[in-house]
């Protein structure tokens, strides 16, 4: 197909938008609304252009034969600067500010000249608050809870002026089905959706001299956390996050890793017995807090199926407040603990009563880089540390849990040992790597083939739930990428961010001097001093919990 592209004649693809074109050609069009995972739905009408003398909305019109596009007239421009003012009125953004709309408010070059009218009062959750007063209704928050997860949470109200986001009967997300995932603060362009903050407690409890603060890291932080400072998506920045945290006052800090070593050893140990005895199978395995939301929200006759095992961070939180605790001498009342994660809902995990948690702060990445902000720190110059040894030593099976299949590609890692005696001659198992929704494979256990998958984001759990039947293990993950895409990360624009991080992962695994969980020294002597043995009486009171039915509404 011919057209005219800001006075150049070329060729295009039949099919693709004006947008893609744009952008194919280094064309900048400023859009708001628009996300390529996402389907358009041309709401702010930022990235208006010309089309044969008619302005149209790049995002979804595609061109006609002959088309004359215009990108830059000064009608196309003041439109755009309209839409943008009228969307946000009396918004300036300040220095510290790095979202979408900043960019693009200065990039038309508006001034605020309209009168804010919205009066809402926040929506204060435990881990995702929504601030409807600084939303434009581009509608992405809607698509992704939709499209991407699967939820269906919220949705728009009203009409005109009035129209707002909304869960249904201006309820409040805490008391209608919202898995807390955190998806909705990634695509969200000005701001209007943000976590639960714990910086302040976290910082009072580091001023107090008679409290033990705790630090523990979660896998996927090693890989995102240099994003917030300038560094490419994908640095490992291990040894520097721990040396950020002692400088911000942690009396100590701790590797994750370690409890989903911890996690492996019980549910490996879980999913044979269920083999064994006729327990109930697929087994359903995941760290995410989200997905068991979904699960209690929408798939009740799913929990039986569900591993009982806690995430990784949960059962570290309860080993730091007995098993380090008594080696430290510690009270346990004295330790405050404090999770590192990339995820919003584990707030709300750590919350929940039927968790007896033994962690009591929850920050995001992004709490952790306004954290060092705060304190001046600068990141990029820190030398690189090594986690305290007590709790610090993990395996590479322990780091691959932050990208999707990494659950169960480590569990598969320790369940063979544990069926065979033998180890498993590759440990990288390719079928469930990647980014592709859904993911499959098998293995066999003693002559008996053992057939697994796993997806990531919600929509594609729902679709797994839906061929159950076909395994007898199943991870699922509620966020796009597993952990490395949690609503708790770096806000990304490069759809390119999460294969990136997810390659750090599996590079960091490469590089570990231990890659299986039953080979951990530290998990090794936690079974020999506290535990016994995976599944026992003291482990499944500990390490293990259970699932409640919710309503869908």
């Amino acid at each position: 197909m011919k057209l005219n592209l800001n006075g150049k004649e070329m060729e295009v693809e039949e099919g693709k938008t004006l947008l893609t074109i744009c952008r194919e050609n280094g064309i900048v069009v400023p859009t708001m609304c628009f996300q390529a995972s996402l389907t358009p739905e041309a709401r702010c009408r930022v990235c208006l252009v010309e089309m044969n003398g008619e302005l149209v909305t790049a995002c979804s019109t595609k061109p006609r034969e002959g088309a004359a596009i215009i990108t830059n007239s000064k009608r196309v421009l003041d439109a755009r600067r309209l839409n943008m003012e009228l969307m946000i009125p009396n918004r300036s953004c300040k220095s510290e500010d790095d979202f979408e709309a900043c960019e693009i408010y200065k990039e038309v070059g508006m001034k605020p000249r309209f009168s804010q009218i919205k009066n809402y009062l926040p929506d204060l959750g435990a881990a995702v608050i929504r601030d409807n007063n600084k939303c434009i209704n581009c509608g992405r928050c809607v698509r992704v809870c939709a499209e991407i997860q699967g939820v269906y949470a919220i949705d728009f109200a009203s009409r005109a002026h009035n129209e707002h986001v909304t869960p249904y009967s201006e309820k409040h997300l805490s008391d209608v089905a919202c898995i807390r995932c955190g998806q909705c603060i990634l695509h969200c362009p000005v701001g209007a959706i943000s976590e639960r903050s714990h910086v302040e407690e976290v910082m009072a409890a580091l001023a107090d001299p008679n409290k033990h603060v705790v630090a523990q890291v979660a896998p996927s932080i090693r890989a995102a956390l240099g994003e917030l400072f300038g560094m490419p998506a994908g640095t490992l920045v291990t040894g520097k996050t721990v040396a950020l945290l002692r400088k911000l006052g942690f009396n100590k800090v701790f590797d994750v890793d370690l409890g989903a070593d911890m996690t492996i050893m019980e549910e490996a140990s879980e999913l044979l017995h269920r083999l064994e005895n006729g327990g109930k199978i697929p087994m359903i395995t995941t760290c995410c807090p989200g997905w068991i939301l979904m699960m209690e929200f929408f798939y009740h006759d799913l929990i039986p199926y569900m591993s009982t095992c806690k995430s990784p961070h949960e059962m570290l939180g309860m080993l730091i407040k007995t098993y380090y605790a008594k080696k430290a001498k510690i009270d346990p009342k004295n330790i405050v603990v404090v999770s590192i994660m990339p995820c919003t809902a584990k707030k709300f995990e750590s919350a929940r009563p039927e968790m007896e948690s033994g962690v009591d702060y929850v920050l995001t990445t992004r709490e952790l880089g306004r954290m060092a902000k705060i304190m001046k720190a600068d990141f990029a110059s820190l030398p690189d540390e090594e986690f305290d040894p007590a709790l610090g030593i993990s395996t590479g099976a322990g780091v691959i849990f932050g990208a999707t299949g990494g659950v169960m590609e480590a569990a598969l890692r320790t369940a063979h040992f544990l069926a065979t005696g033998k180890e498993l001659e590759a440990l990288e198992i390719n079928e469930i790597r990647g980014m592709k929704g859904i993911k499959e494979g098998k293995i066999v256990l003693n002559g008996k083939e053992i057939r697994f998958a796993c997806a990531h984001g919600g929509a594609n759990a729902r679709k797994l739930i839906e061929q159950k039947d076909k395994y007898h293990f199943i991870e699922m993950m509620a966020c796009p990428g597993g952990c490395i895409g949690g609503g708790g990360q770096p806000i990304y624009r490069d759809p390119d961010t999460l294969r990136k991080r997810t390659e750090a992962i599996y590079s960091a695994d490469r590089a570990s001097k231990i890659r299986r969980s039953h080979e951990n020294p530290v998990v090794q002597e936690i079974y020999k001093k506290l535990l016994g043995a995976p599944l026992s009486k003291k482990a499944e009171r500990l390490l293990h919990t259970k699932y409640t039915k919710r309503s869908r509404f």
